[in-house]
């Protein structure tokens, strides 16, 4: 599964578009009750605010600890792309 994360920008062919953390919630938990053995990449910005943050947290307040998370930055942002750099640092999900 592909999640785009972005309240602005339209997603690439292929993501579901999550306008909303609420509704990339939705999207992960739909597909972990219904998919086990695939990847989940989930694509972020920092440029709305702290919003994509709050996904990244709520991940690491679920105990999400499973390495298939991966994850991309595209935020121009470079003090919010760096902190959500941390929280995938310290859980060992893995950005590419």
């Amino acid at each position: 599964m592909r999640i785009w994360l972005d309240d602005i920008r339209p997603a690439p062919e292929g993501y579901i578009h999550c306008r909303s953390v609420n509704e990339a919630k939705a999207a992960i938990r739909f597909y972990e009750r219904n998919y086990h053995d695939d990847r989940i990449l989930i694509n972020l910005g920092h440029d709305s605010g702290d919003d994509y943050i709050k996904l990244l947290d709520w991940l690491e307040k679920e105990g999400i600890v499973d390495t298939g998370y991966l994850f991309h930055l595209y935020a121009r942002n470079a003090v919010g792309a760096e902190s959500m750099r941390r929280i995938i640092r310290k859980n060992k999900w893995k950005e590419i």
